[in-house]
């Protein structure tokens, strides 16, 4: 998820770890672990000149079950040595700090797992991206009454009871959301299935998410032999059912997709992307992730400018006009429900 979602988790499970023995150092400490796992946004650009290397390098090793066991005793065994000095020495323990990091860096790759973007639990043994697909990478819902909790926590002595009911009620509130939105997820894939079988559509396979910043307005894709087929629904609609049905062209013989680079995109996308052209260059949409107006299949949130230099193809990430406000305002009153 988001990095300030990343952070507020990584908060609690400092707080959970340490927060009895150094207060709302832990939580800090907690936040930092929470962190790592993303910072291989920067080592991907750092160690890789094409675009495409280091997106799909995000979400790779750094976020593996295997790198959270490595880190934790690295990072653990390192902090405990930097802060075991002075007048907090033999304040805390090594284990203290393990359990702190293992808890920040397994509870990060686990969360951003239940987004749709993919996560490489089991690198270096296996690629496959997990992806439950049941909350938007951005939820205010989920990651506002956390913090909030969280810092109302703060203000609390460390060995209050009191604080330690508000960290547990911040973990129960988000998980409980969480659950809420696995349930409507279950949901949710019954009326994109009914609504693509009673319009009769002949598809190999579908998935559904939810938009951006809610669980209310979810989008789903059905993919047949030529085109994708994409609709809404809302969980305020009057009634069960995908009441427009949009096609998508693929044109994946715009260019030639068996090329490595193509093919990282395509593995990237979950195979669900298509391509077009215009005057300058080929354009790469995601369709993973919904249209941001319901009505238009040109607004895409996700989509990339490709660039051939020599024999690679190469990105430049969102690049382009940004959204229109008519766009969002349709989105938004699609959230609405019809």
């Amino acid at each position: 998820m988001d990095s300030l979602t990343q952070i507020v988790l990584g908060a609690a499970c400092g707080e959970v770890a340490l927060g009895k023995k150094i207060g709302n150092k832990a939580m800090l400490f907690g936040a930092i672990g929470g962190t790592i796992p993303d910072l291989d946004v920067i080592f991907g650009k750092l160690i890789y000149h094409n675009e495409i290397d280091a997106m799909a390098f995000h979400r790779g090793f750094m976020h593996s079950f295997l790198f959270s066991f490595i880190g934790a005793y690295l990072f653990g065994k390192l902090t405990f040595y930097l802060y075991n000095k002075g007048k907090r020495k033999n304040t805390t323990v090594t284990k203290d700090w393990i359990w702190l990091f293992f808890l920040s860096l397994l509870t990060h790759p686990i969360l951003d797992s239940f987004t749709p973007y993919g996560t490489q639990l089991f690198l270096p043994f296996s690629s496959y991206r997990v992806a439950f697909n049941n909350i938007s990478v951005v939820d205010p819902l989920y990651t506002l009454p956390f913090l909030l909790l969280l810092i109302t926590a703060m203000f609390f002595n460390r060995k209050s009871t009191k604080r330690r009911k508000l960290v547990k009620l911040s973990l129960y509130l988000s998980s409980f959301y969480m659950l809420l939105t696995i349930v409507n997820k279950l949901y949710i894939d019954t009326v994109f299935k009914e609504s693509f079988n009673e319009a009769k559509i002949s598809y190999t396979r579908y998935s559904v998410q939810p938009t951006i910043l809610n669980n209310f307005l979810w989008y789903g894709i059905a993919e047949t032999e030529k085109n994708f087929k994409v609709g809404f629904y809302s969980l305020f609609d009057a009634k069960k059912g995908i009441d427009t049905i949009l096609t998508i062209q693929k044109k994946h013989d715009l260019l030639d997709i068996n090329h490595p680079d193509i093919q990282t995109l395509a593995w990237f996308s979950n195979d669900y992307f298509n391509l077009e052209k215009d005057s300058t260059q080929y354009i790469y949409y995601d369709l993973r992730y919904p249209l941001l107006n319901p009505n238009d299949t040109k607004t895409s949130v996700f989509k990339f400018d490709l660039k051939k230099v020599n024999d690679r193809w190469d990105i430049l990430p969102f690049k382009g006009n940004p959204p229109s406000k008519e766009d969002f305002s349709l989105f938004l009153e699609r959230i609405k429900g019809k």
